[in-house]
């Protein structure tokens, strides 16, 4: 069997296992990522390791401490009541909130994952104040940073385009941005107004939800003001200066804890630990698959097809499957370039092809296996191993229809 097939045949199986027995995906990862590595890409241990993301773990589990000591004081608490008065309490508005704020970071050039990583805590709480199901309220984050992501000054813009112009192809910049935004404002509006339907949306409930407001107001005590502070420089440092958003949530989290030692007692045991570990060792293990060379592998093959429609869409599925576990940023540099050869014969719209290959990589964010889809599941306040399930069948589902839909937009039409 060759390294190709083996890597994609394990990675049925780690699913297939993880699906049928109570066993943490992450850990059969790990198995499956050693056994691959050895027995048929020639890697030893710390080749393989090498594929750990380092910079993942460093982020879910500061900023999972950072907001557990943040839920923990207070802080939390009054940072809802903040965002309730600014949209007068109206939840049905506050999914649409997070979309615009997560959107507008994006667009103005915060890196995706930052974005996230800060809007998604505060987006989660005011779900479990409201009932409005968090799995919609992390949707609607995710792809408001999505739909921004493509700004001619935002990082996967300048990406993109960097590598259409240095391919000499045609660009369109600004279809890439308006074109990623429709596209991920539509999908958003879908899921939205079909969990509305389901009367989920702006449900009260929680702790709070039955107090009247002026009753339950947190106080601005000095510690939570410190923490204020705190989450202040965590999204300045991470969205104006471009410090890693684990490494800034880390520091503020250990600043706190030892300005506060007795609030932050038991802070730690909070993280998303078993998240974590299933994130981690899926990623690890799609590192061992990227250094077997089974994404060229398959990219190279539908970059070969006789027909050029046919070429772009399975490009576009291969840009959407493989992000859905690795970097978008990655993918977006390895699968543009197998497009070249293919638009340089003048068959196709250069730019409409670069868009549709660009929404496919990113609109599957959503995945729990990728940065945004990964913060999303660990700040939830309840239950993480059912909506793992349902943010995967999201997720498949979007893989599943996402790349023919942008195919369709931007390449048949």
């Amino acid at each position: 069997m060759s390294a190709h097939v083996a890597s994609i045949v394990g990675l049925v199986l780690m699913f297939a296992v993880a699906t049928a027995l109570p066993i943490n995906m992450g850990a059969i990862a790990f198995v499956f990522a050693f056994i691959l590595g050895a027995v048929f890409v020639d890697m030893n241990a710390a080749q393989v390791l090498a594929g750990f993301p380092g910079d993942l773990f460093v982020t879910l589990v500061g900023i999972t401490y950072l907001f557990a000591i943040a839920q923990k004081n207070g802080t939390v608490d009054l940072l809802v009541h903040y965002g309730e008065r600014a949209v007068g309490g109206r939840a049905e508005a506050l999914p649409w909130v997070m979309f615009a704020v997560t959107g507008l970071l994006t667009s103005i050039g915060a890196v995706s994952p930052g974005a996230v990583a800060i809007i998604a805590p505060i987006a989660l709480r005011f779900a479990d104040r409201y009932g409005i199901n968090p799995l919609l309220m992390g949707v609607m984050v995710v792809h408001g940073a999505q739909g921004g992501g493509f700004s001619p000054i935002s990082i996967f813009g300048g990406i993109t385009n960097g590598v259409v112009e240095r391919a000499g192809l045609e660009g369109g910049p600004m279809l890439l941005f308006l074109g990623s935004f429709v596209f991920n404002l539509a999908v958003a509006a879908g899921v939205y107004f079909a969990f509305r339907r389901r009367g989920i949306a702006s449900v009260p409930r929680g702790p709070d939800a039955e107090l009247d407001a002026a009753a339950s107001v947190p106080a601005l005590t000095t510690q939570r003001l410190v923490t204020l502070i705190g989450l202040l420089a965590l999204a300045v440092g991470a969205l104006a200066f471009d410090l890693n958003v684990g490494f800034v949530a880390m520091t503020v989290a250990v600043v706190l804890a030892l300005l506060f030692p007795a609030a932050q007692k038991d802070a730690v045991d909070k993280a998303a630990w078993s998240t974590v570990l299933l994130i981690c060792g899926v990623i690890t293990y799609v590192g061992v698959l990227q250094k077997a060379g089974t994404v060229d592998w398959v990219g190279q093959g539908a970059a070969n097809l006789g027909s050029p429609l046919a070429a772009a869409l399975l490009l576009c599925y291969v840009a959407g499957i493989v992000s859905a576990f690795a970097s978008s940023t990655g993918i977006l540099g390895t699968i543009i370039p197998l497009a070249v050869p293919l638009l340089a014969a003048g068959q196709l719209n250069a730019a409409g092809v670069v868009a549709a290959i660009a929404i496919s990589t990113t609109i599957v964010d959503v995945s729990p296996f990728s940065t945004n889809g990964a913060l999303v599941l660990a700040n939830m306040q309840t239950d993480r191993d059912r909506y793992f399930r349902l943010f995967l069948l999201y997720a498949g589902a979007i893989t599943a229809i996402g790349p023919l839909l942008a195919w369709i937009a931007f390449v048949l039409i």
